[in-house]
């Protein structure tokens, strides 16, 4: 079993992943989805958490052994970003959405110098916008941001150009082709619903719309 494989039977293990074709989920940005995926749940399962944990210490060690510093996505990839970079000993801060409206109204939290090559550590990538905004903020403060880890993709095209625009690789420890794969080989989802799945990946926008 690959890791990637391993990674999404682990997420589907615990309902992190929750697959409903026929009757879909609705997104903030009104989209209709198959799916809904909190990695959340994966910090309450303590071998599973310690599995991620470790997948992101071997990427981040084998394909950014550069890096200086790891930077966490508020919220959701604040904790994973502190446990790597406890586990590999390096510096960690991690970035709001917006800055503070109080204090000293700073965005990125931690000390942090200029010039430093920092792995950016997220939960999940959908369309890849606010993961590239936490980017953008980083390299306003004239940080080098060299790469990107994150635990779940859904590999649609928009954020694979994105990224591309962006010139930023990122590495996720699995991704939704693989997920449906698993799911339809275990019995999770037919033939047909995996079908229906695929589709929504190409056009998730107008998945569904009648």
């Amino acid at each position: 079993m690959t890791n990637e494989k391993a990674t999404a039977e682990k997420l589907l293990q615990i309902n992190a992943i929750k697959l409903s074709p026929q009757q879909p989920f609705t997104w903030a940005s009104g989209w209709k989805s198959p799916i809904y995926c909190d990695n959340r749940k994966a910090l309450s399962f303590p071998f599973i958490r310690d599995f991620i944990k470790s997948e992101m210490c071997n990427i981040v060690f084998e394909q950014f052994p550069e890096a200086d510093m790891l930077a966490g996505v508020a919220t959701a990839g604040i904790a994973w970003g502190a446990m790597v970079a406890d586990q590999l000993k390096l510096p960690f801060i991690y970035v709001r959405p917006t800055p503070k409206v109080h204090g000293l109204g700073n965005q990125i939290e931690g000390f942090y110098e200029k010039g430093k090559k920092v792995v950016v550590v997220e939960d999940l990538i959908s369309t890849g916008k606010s993961s590239l905004e936490v980017v953008e903020v980083l390299r306003k403060e004239t940080v080098e941001v060299i790469g990107m880890v994150s635990i779940f993709s859904y590999g649609f095209d928009v954020a694979e150009k994105a990224f591309s625009a962006a010139g930023l690789r990122y590495i996720s420890l699995t991704n939704y082709k693989v997920l449906i794969q698993l799911a339809e080989e275990k019995g999770i989802v037919t033939p047909e619903d995996q079908y229906s799945l695929l589709n929504w990946r190409k056009d998730p926008a107008n998945w569904g719309v009648i």
